[in-house]
C-alpha cells in the first residue's frame, strides 16, 4: 500500500474459490475429514452448497447436518479449524488446482492500479486463503483481507474489510468505492446494506441467470475480457 497522502478511489476485494481458481473439492474433503475426527462420526458433504459460505459457516452447517448441534460444534470450533488447515494443506499439495479464466491478468491488472487497494473476501478461514493462493502464485498482489473466521454468515465481511482497509490507508471506503467480485448470489447480496458495486462472475456454480436474478450491478460470464472488467471497477 502507497505512501503517506495517497488517496485511492476503490477498494477492490475479490473471493477466491469459483472467482479466482477451483481447488477441485480440496477443500470439501478436508473439511469432511475434520469434523469426522473431532466428533468421531461419519460425515458427509453430499447434496451440501458451500457456495458462497465462509468456513466458520460450513463447519456448523455440515455438523448440524449430521446431528452435531452449534453450541457443540461452536467449542470445538478452534480444533476443527486446525486439523482442516493441516488437512487442506495435504489435499492441495495432491490436486492441480485449476485458475479461472483471465483471473490472473484481471488480478494483475487492478494491482497494477495505483489509486486501487486490491484485497480479497472470502469465507475462507486466512491461512486457507492465502495457502489456496499461493498454491497458483496469486498471493502476492493482495495487501489485506477479510476471512471466515468468526463469521458465521458473508455479510459480516464487507464491514470488516472497510475496517481493514481503513487501518491501512487511514481512508474509509463507502458506497460504490468498495467493490466486491463473485460467483454466488451471496458475493451479490453481501455488501448490499453498504450499497458497495457488486460485479458477479460465471464461473462457479451459478450461471447467468441465477446471478442476474440476484441483481448485481455487472455481470460477466468469465474475467476473460480484462480491460472491460476493469472499466466496470473503476466506473
Amino acid at each position: 500500500v502507497q505512501g503517506e497522502g495517497m488517496r485511492y478511489d476503490r477498494l477492490v476485494l475479490f473471493d477466491i474459490d469459483g472467482t479466482l481458481m477451483n481447488t477441485d473439492g480440496a477443500g470439501n474433503n478436508a473439511f469432511v475429514k475434520a469434523l469426522k475426527r473431532v466428533f468421531a462420526r461419519p460425515f458427509s458433504i453430499k447434496g451440501y452448497s458451500a457456495s458462497g459460505k465462509t468456513d466458520t459457516q460450513i463447519a456448523l452447517e455440515v455438523a448440524e447436518m449430521f446431528g452435531v448441534e452449534r453450541a457443540v460444534t461452536e467449542k470445538h470450533l478452534e480444533t476443527i479449524r486446525e486439523i482442516y488447515l493441516k488437512g487442506l494443506e495435504t489435499e492441495l499439495a495432491g490436486t492441480e488446482p485449476t485458475v479461472l479464466p483471465g483471473a490472473r491478468a484481471l488480478v494483475a491488472a487492478v494491482a497494477g492500479e495505483s489509486a486501487c487497494v486490491t484485497g480479497l473476501l472470502t469465507g475462507n478461514f486466512e491461512r486457507a486463503a492465502w495457502m489456496k493462493l499461493q498454491r497458483i502464485d496469486l498471493d502476492d498482489p493482495f495487501t489485506m483481507g477479510a476471512f471466515g473466521e468468526a463469521a458465521p454468515s458473508r455479510d459480516l465481511l464487507p464491514q470488516r474489510a472497510v475496517d481493514r482497509a481503513l487501518e491501512l490507508t487511514g481512508q474509509t471506503f463507502s458506497g460504490k468505492e468498495i467493490v466486491i467480485l463473485g460467483d454466488t448470489p451471496n458475493d451479490v447480496a453481501c455488501g448490499r446494506h453498504l450499497n458497495v458495486k457488486s460485479i458477479a462472475v460465471a464461473t462457479g456454480r451459478y450461471d447467468v441467470a441465477q446471478l442476474s436474478a440476484a441483481n448485481p450491478d455487472h455481470l460477466f460470464e468469465d474475467f476473460r475480457d480484462t480491460g472491460k472488467v476493469l472499466q466496470a471497477i473503476l466506473d
